[in-house]
Order: structure tokens, then sequence, then C-alpha cells
């Protein structure tokens, strides 16, 4: 099976059974270390729901890439322009960017858009062009990689977008998610870099799971928090503490929720 980053070889990697039902054979690619599956003839199983039931998570992680989202965008770009979010599912990240000033537009072909109704693609009256496209747990869903990013690269000239990067132990990894079928494809920092490098773009990564495109050259890596001076920093850390001890949180049950649904699926 060749790689579908590169086009070149890959080797048996492991089987593992997804859906509860199939064997399906991991390939690795030789030269970048990117994970695919053999042909995903299951996908159409898989998304009889386009969001599965694991994804307990969708809300607390829109509240975080919307908090991470607005300070790149506000930072590093034209934060009075147009941004498109593909892919958007419910269009509940839009709706939260239009609650945050910014003027946000959906896409989904697979599904509803509930939370941004009026504000999708197709809403738009000039010709899309628009500053930043974000493209959020869409990579790992790809059956043909570097097409699909082509595609989303033709909205516009910087795409900041998440994806769990592989880690050592990968074949315990929960992000295989065997149970939903619908994760595919599974990115190194080294494949991602050769995507950018393919379409002549920068890129930039947290090297945990977000990341940017971008034909601007930025003076520094946006994920790279700056350093504060070390009086603030004292300052700051007496603060939490105090804030933590006062206001202590309750624990997610986040974790619990995913464990629980998890072993629910037969």
């Amino acid at each position: 099976m060749m790689s579908k980053i590169t086009g070149g070889p890959t080797e048996y990697f492991f089987k593992q059974r997804i859906l509860n039902k199939y064997d399906i054979d991991y390939y690795q690619c030789l030269e970048t270390g990117f994970v695919q599956t053999e042909e995903p003839y299951w996908l159409d199983e898989a998304y009889s729901s386009a969001i599965t039931k694991l994804d307990v998570g969708l809300v607390m992680r829109n509240e975080g890439l919307r908090n991470s989202a607005s300070r790149i965008i506000t930072k590093y770009f034209n934060a009075d322009a147009r941004f498109l979010d593909y892919a958007g599912g419910y269009g509940l990240f839009t709706r939260m960017m239009r609650d945050k000033g910014f003027d946000f537009y959906h896409t989904d072909r697979y599904c509803e858009n509930i939370f941004a109704e009026y504000f999708d693609l197709e809403n738009v009256n000039a010709a899309p062009d628009f500053e930043l496209v974000t493209a959020f747990e869409i990579f790992e869903h790809l059956v043909n990689p570097v097409q699909d990013i082509e595609r989303i690269l033709t909205y516009s000239n910087n795409l900041l977008f998440t994806t769990e990067i592989i880690p050592q132990q990968f074949k315990d990894w929960w992000y295989i998610s065997p149970e939903t079928g619908q994760h595919i494809a599974f990115y190194t920092i080294a494949s991602l870099q050769y995507l950018a490098d393919k379409f002549g773009y920068n890129f930039y990564t947290d090297e945990q799971s977000t990341h940017l495109f971008t034909k601007t050259t930025l003076k520094k890596n946006p994920f790279q928090e700056e350093e504060l001076p070390y009086l603030i920093k004292k300052i700051k850390a007496k603060l939490d503490r105090y804030f933590r001890r006062n206001n202590p949180e309750r624990e997610s049950l986040l974790h619990h929720d995913w464990d629980f649904i998890k072993n629910s699926i037969v």
C-alpha cells in the first residue's frame, strides 16, 4: 500500500478491530511516519451519525478552541476580516466566535448547522475569500489527505487546525477511536511538515494537537507563549493559588462519561 501523504512505500504496522466487527490493517509511511488504515470500506456505517456518541468533549473542546483561536487571530491576523470554520459540525464554534465579535461562517456537507444558521458559506454574498480557515478534528477523517487539504486551502492562505500527533505508544492510543471507525489517518510532525512544504506554506505547531499552515512568515511560533517577567509570574502564581483555594473547581465528569459510553458501545 502506498502512502497517502508522499505516494511512497509503507509497511504493515498492526491490526485493529473497529466498530467491534471489522479487523483492519494499519500501514506506516516509511518517509514521514504517517499512519493510515487500509482503504476504509466501512465509512458509510461509521458515519451513520456524523457526531459520534463518544464525542462528549465537543463543548469543552470548542470552549478551548474559541480562546486559542481568538488570541491567534487577534495577534497575527486581521481580526476584522471574514473567517470560515470548515467541516464545522453543528456550527457551535462558528456561533461562539461570532459571539466574540469575529465574522465567522460555517460549512459542513455532512452535518446540520444548528447553532449558526444563516451564517453558512452559502450565505456569503461576495466571492469566498477568507482571512483564515479553521479545521478542527478533521485531518484524521480524511480519506485522501493531500487532495482534501488542498481543497481546504483554496479558501484562504491561512489554515488553523487540530489533529493529535502520533505518540510513541500508538497501538493503545485512545485517538485511534476503533469503536467509531471514523479516524483513519494519523499524523506525525514530519508528515505535516511534508504537506506544508508540498503546498508552499509555513508550518507552526505546538507539537501536540494544534497547528497552523500560513503563507505569512511569522516572527515567532504563535503557539509559544511569551515569557512573563519574573515578578509578574510570581504575582500570577500567588493569585492562581488564592483563587483555587477559595473557589475550588469540581472535577469534570468528561473522562468518566467517555469511559462509560465507550464500555456501553456493543
